[in-house]
């Protein structure tokens, strides 16, 4: 059985690619990250859905919360109801290299336990603007860990796999259906609190999945908009 570390953020997009690295036959190693973010819901998220499938979790405390972002930095806003293409600009709820820091964290985990690859949930179709969820950044990511690790060097290098790198936020909630992941389980707020806000980009593309992929979502919202 090949060993997997899973990015395990707590949302949508993570909790299905952790449901395909399972379905894919793997061994699963999750990993979040505390990395001084606005609030930790997603964490409570992430270790829910690793009992729920009784995979072990890592949790790595970092500090990133001199990074300007506003999922870092209280002093800024996180956009609510952007209209137009939420695709067009980086937005402030960007992380500056937060995945680069990710993957080599878990790239170094995965030579810890010898596991041979690491499932992330980025995708490029529904997404915000984020650099570091495109297809050549995770092809150039590919090549320094074969370059810079001791798996790369003695030729296994780590694989990064993106299982839902080309889907729609429709098509992950089906495919995340299909798989049976616990989605009632995931949190895709960028605001913190007992419900999700419903109107940040996260939440907007979310609830958009689900109507388009016709389902309705289970988590809760401040004003009802999974009822819709």
């Amino acid at each position: 059985m090949p060993k997997a570390v899973v990015l395990l953020s707590g949302g949508l997009d993570s909790t299905t690619s952790l449901a395909q690295a399972i379905a894919d036959g793997c061994e699963v190693t999750a990993i979040s990250f505390r990395y001084g973010q606005r609030h930790t819901r997603e964490l409570v998220s992430a270790e829910n859905v690793c009992r729920h499938y009784g995979v072990d979790h890592v949790v790595i405390d970092l500090n990133l919360s001199s990074f300007r972002s506003a999922l870092t930095r209280d002093d800024i806003d996180v956009p609510m109801d952007r209209e137009g293409d939420l695709s067009e600009t980086i937005p402030v709820t960007y992380v500056p290299a937060r995945n680069i820091v990710f993957l080599s964290i878990a790239a170094g985990l995965c030579e810890s336990i010898d596991a041979d690859r690491i499932y992330i949930g980025a995708n490029v179709v529904d997404y915000s603007g984020y650099p570091d969820c495109r297809p050549e950044f995770f092809e150039a990511f590919q090549n320094m860990l074969g370059k810079g690790t001791k798996a790369g060097v003695e030729g296994n290098p780590i694989r990064i796999v993106t299982p839902i790198l080309h889907d729609s936020k429709a098509d992950i909630v089906r495919r995340g259906k299909r798989l049976g992941a616990p989605l009632e389980l995931s949190w895709s707020c960028y605001n913190g609190g007992d419900k999700a806000c419903g109107h940040c980009d996260s939440c907007r593309l979310r609830l958009e999945g689900f109507r388009e992929a016709g389902y309705r979502d289970e988590i809760e919202y401040e004003h009802g908009e999974n009822l819709q």
